[in-house]
């Protein structure tokens, strides 16, 4: 795993996304045949951070194990820098995982941001494993209207430049913005998150994530 500093100002983590940002392949290996998809996300409270990471499989999408870790919030909020107060509960969790995973689906974005290196780029990076940003909201960039039909999308670009997807996960609901982190192109990280869908506007590794972040939170409340 590569390392570098998280706790910085804001001018040392703008830096260090430039410099990491040249290390981004958005090229997926020709073997790349993917067995486990490990989906992120992290839950808050006043104080602390939540981050939980849940592996399953595919095709099937069965529950495969699951890991939570909590930390002190130690980085404010910040968008586009989102990775420096997240990630490094994420990648914890996904270190404590028996399994590695061959993919991970992150609740956030992959090169769709400003500096082309949002939380999925990062942890796709610093892992060297395939990532996925799978936002709610858009950081940046503009897009046409999305068709109300599953599997409908369109380009979300941003200076010219294709920087992700906008797709139709499920009909009547908002859109969700797709955009690949590293070791994968745009193709498979549509094909990707539409392999992991089961019926809800998330696809499933994210949302289960979402789900064991909270429970991980209420626990400690109660």
């Amino acid at each position: 795993m590569i390392r570098h500093p998280w706790y910085v100002d804001y001018e040392k983590a703008v830096e260090i996304q430039r410099i990491f940002r040249e290390r981004v392949i958005l090229k997926t290996n020709e073997d790349f045949n993917p067995h486990f998809v490990a989906g992120v996300d992290v839950s808050f409270d006043k104080k602390r951070l939540y981050a939980a990471a849940v592996l399953l499989s595919l095709p099937d999408l069965a529950l495969i194990e699951k890991n939570t870790v909590s930390s002190n919030i130690t980085f404010p909020y910040i968008p586009g820098l989102l990775s420096f107060r997240e990630a490094p509960a994420i990648i914890e969790a996904i270190m404590g995982l028996k399994k590695r995973p061959d993919v991970i689906i992150v609740d956030g974005q992959g090169i769709a941001h400003p500096r082309r290196f949002g939380i999925a780029a990062h942890i796709g990076v610093l892992l060297d494993i395939a990532s996925i940003g799978c936002a709610k909201k858009r950081l940046v960039g503009d897009y046409q209207p999305v068709p109300d039909k599953l599997g409908a999308y369109t380009y979300l670009k941003d200076r010219g430049e294709v920087i992700g997807l906008v797709v139709r996960t499920k009909r009547h609901v908002k859109p969700i913005f797709v955009s690949p982190g590293h070791l994968i192109d745009f193709e498979t990280s549509y094909s990707i998150v539409m392999a992991c869908l089961s019926g809800y506007r998330l696809p499933e590794p994210t949302r289960m994530a979402h789900i064991e972040a909270n429970r991980a939170r209420k626990k400690i409340q109660n």
